[in-house]
């Protein structure tokens, strides 16, 4: 072994490197767009000056309408009958990310969130957060990371339900008004 210096790979940096080999069609769309019982989950990016994040990567996670935990293969082939529960959005220009979806149900208790998944520039790490419906459908009383938070944080990993239906969810990576992240332990 010498004493020359080791390079980053691209497995030491999150990127970004989105437009390659991750897009997929219909990733965004977990259900077709204006669908019966679909909502758009939308929102914008931001970093820790208010500005819009162009290039950020998001990946939601969620449970069915009726609770269950989707199991149905086609996670990247759509064939715009399958809920999978799955689906990948990067951001425009303006930060801004938006997918079609289902509400989820409240599954063991808690109330019905959308589990996201933020990639960024500068990031070593994915963020992990959570997005949850808002009440009244949502429950939000009963839930207990949102009871573990002070109230201004946990306002954060809450939706706001827009006039039009949808379902707004603003990540803020850092500063004054920082979107909860979550630590996952893998054991």
């Amino acid at each position: 072994m010498g004493t020359e210096t080791l390079r980053p790979t691209p497995g030491q940096t999150v990127g970004p490197f989105y437009g390659f080999a991750l897009p997929f069609d219909g990733d965004r769309e977990l259900v077709p767009p204006a669908s019966p019982g679909s909502v758009r989950l939308h929102g914008t990016v931001l970093d820790g000056l208010g500005v819009p994040v162009p290039d950020a990567l998001l990946e939601v996670w969620q449970g069915d309408a009726d609770g269950s935990v989707p199991t149905a293969a086609g996670t990247f082939g759509r064939d715009g009958a399958t809920f999978t529960g799955f689906g990948r959005c990067g951001t425009d220009r303006a930060g801004g990310y938006r997918f079609w979806t289902r509400e989820p149900a409240r599954a063991d208790g808690g109330a019905p969130f959308f589990a996201v998944a933020v990639f960024a520039r500068g990031l070593m790490h994915r963020l992990l957060t959570r997005a949850y419906l808002p009440a009244p459908h949502g429950g939000l009383p009963g839930d207990a990371l949102l009871a573990s938070l002070e109230p201004e944080r946990a306002r954060t990993l809450v939706c706001v339900r827009e006039a039009d239906g949808s379902l707004r969810f603003d990540v803020r990576l850092q500063g004054e008004g920082e979107t909860v992240f979550l630590e996952h332990d893998a054991r």
